[in-house]
C-alpha cells in the first residue's frame, strides 16, 4: 500500500476549507485549489482561524502549532500543474457533474501514476465522475458531512470500477482526519448508489414530508399546525427544518431520486410553487415561514398551534427502516450496525433498525397504510422489512 503524504482539496469554499483543515491536523501536507487565487487566499485565511480557535481550546496536540501546520500549506490555481507531486486529491467542487468529471479526468492524466482521486459528491454516481478518466479503478468517493471538523462521519464509496487498493488506502485516510466532537466513524460504502447510505435513507422522509406539505395546503391549514404534530418529538419540526435546509436543497434531492429510483420521488405541488417562487426558506426570508418575523414569533406560534393530525413521527422511522433494509439487499452496506452508527454519526440521529426489531410489524403496517393513501408505491414495505429477517443482518 502506497504511503500518502500530499492531499490535494479541489473547491477552497466551506467544505473545502474544512476538509484542508481536517487534513493539516492529521499531518499531511495539503494543497488547497480552485479557479481564482481570491478564492485560495480567503480559504488560507479562513483555515488559519479555524485552526486558531481549536488551538484556543486546547484540541491541538502540545508539540503542535498553528504555524507548523500552516507551513505545510500551499495554495494554487492551476491543477494539472499542482497534482503532479500529489498523493491524493479530495474534490469539493460545485454539485455539477460534468465539473467534477472534468476535475478528475485532469487529475487523473497529470497526476503520478499511483495518485487516487475521492470526490466529496453527496448524491452523484462516483462510477460516472471515473468512468472517463484513464484510471476509473483509482477513483473512489468521500462523502464528508457538515461542517466537516465537529461531525463525526465520513462515508467511503466503492464505484463500479475502484479497486480494492484503492478503497482500503481511501478507507486509512479517513481514518486519519480528526473530528473535535468524539471519534471519527467511517462508513464503507460497497457499491455506488444515489444518496450512498445516510441520505439515500433519509431520502424517502422528504418524499412523505412533501405529500405532508400538500395536504395541510389542500386542507387550507396554517404551516405551525403541521409542525405541532412534531411539537416536542424532534429537534426541528417539518416546516422550520425544511426552511433551515433550504426549500431549493429538499427540491433537488426529490428530483434526483425521482429520476434515480423511483418516479414516485415527485417534489409535490408545494414544493414546487415555493421552489418556483424562490421562496427557499431562511436564507431567501421566506419559505413556509416568513423569517422576517423572527424565530421567537414563529416559535411560538407552533408552540400554540392546534396539531394538524397529518404528520407522524412513527410513520418517518417505518420508511427510513424499510430503506435501510433496501440498502441491505442492494449490499451497500454489509450490515445494519453499519447503517444505523452512519446515521448517527452523520445526522446526530439514531438510525431505525435497533427500534425496528421490536416494531417491524406495526411499522410495516404504518407503510401499508400510507402506500394506500399517499398511491406511492415506494412507500410499501419490502420483504425483508416485512418478514424481520433484518435482524439476522447485524454485521
Amino acid at each position: 500500500m502506497i504511503e500518502i503524504k500530499t492531499i490535494a482539496i479541489v473547491g477552497s469554499g466551506l467544505m473545502g476549507t474544512d476538509i484542508a483543515q481536517v487534513a493539516l491536523m492529521a499531518g499531511y501536507n495539503v494543497v488547497i485549489l480552485d479557479i481564482k487565487q481570491e478564492f485560495v487566499d480567503k480559504s488560507a485565511v479562513n483555515l488559519e482561524k479555524g485552526l486558531k480557535k481549536v488551538e484556543a481550546k486546547g484540541k491541538l496536540d502540545p508539540e503542535v502549532t498553528v504555524q507548523n501546520l500552516m507551513a505545510k500549506l500551499s495554495k494554487s490555481i492551476n491543477l494539472a500543474e499542482a497534482v503532479k507531486n500529489v498523493d491524493f486529491v479530495i474534490e469539493a467542487v460545485i454539485e455539477k457533474i460534468d465539473i467534477k468529471k472534468q476535475v478528475c479526468k485532469t487529475v487523473m492524466e497529470n497526476g503520478p501514476d499511483h495518485i487516487i482521486f475521492a470526490s466529496n459528491t453527496s448524491t452523484m454516481s462516483i462510477t460516472e465522475i471515473g468512468r472517463e478518466s484513464i484510471a476509473p479503478e483509482r477513483v473512489c468517493g468521500m462523502h464528508f458531512f457538515n461542517p466537516v471538523p465537529l461531525m463525526r462521519a465520513i462515508e467511503v464509496i466503492k464505484s463500479a470500477d475502484t479497486s480494492d487498493d484503492t478503497f482500503e488506502i481511501a478507507m486509512a485516510v479517513a481514518k486519519k482526519l480528526p473530528c473535535l466532537r468524539g471519534s471519527r466513524y467511517i462508513a464503507p460504502v460497497l457499491k455506488d448508489s444515489p444518496g450512498f447510505i445516510v441520505n439515500r435513507m433519509n431520502g424517502p422522509v422528504q418524499l412523505y414530508l412533501s405529500w405532508c406539505f400538500d395536504q395541510i395546503a389542500e386542507k387550507g391549514l396554517d404551516w405551525s399546525q403541521l409542525d405541532a404534530d412534531a411539537k416536542g418529538k424532534m429537534p426541528m419540526p417539518p416546516c422550520v427544518l425544511m426552511d433551515f435546509v433550504g426549500i431549493d436543497t429538499a427540491y433537488h434531492v426529490l428530483e434526483y431520486y425521482k429520476e434515480t429510483l423511483s418516479p414516485d420521488f415527485d417534489s409535490g405541488k408545494k414544493f414546487a410553487e415555493l421552489y418556483n417562487n424562490k421562496q427557499l426558506g431562511q436564507k431567501t426570508g421566506k419559505g413556509f415561514y416568513d423569517w422576517s418575523e423572527g424565530k421567537d414569533i414563529i416559535m411560538e406560534r407552533i408552540k400554540n398551534a392546534e396539531p394538524a393530525g397529518i404528520f407522524d413521527l412513527f410513520t418517518t422511522f417505518a420508511i427510513m427502516l424499510n430503506e435501510g433494509c433496501r440498502i441491505l439487499v442492494e449490499e451497500i452496506a454489509s450490515g445494519y450496525k453499519i447503517i444505523d452508527d452512519a446515521n448517527m454519526a452523520g445526522m446526530n440521529a439514531p438510525g431505525p433498525f435497533s427500534a425496528g426489531k421490536k416494531n417491524y410489524e406495526a411499522w410495516s403496517k404504518l407503510l401499508d397504510d400510507l402506500a394506500d393513501k399517499t398511491g406511492k408505491e415506494y412507500f410499501r414495505p419490502i420483504d425483508l422489512m416485512r418478514s424481520g429477517e433484518f435482524s439476522k443482518l447485524r454485521k
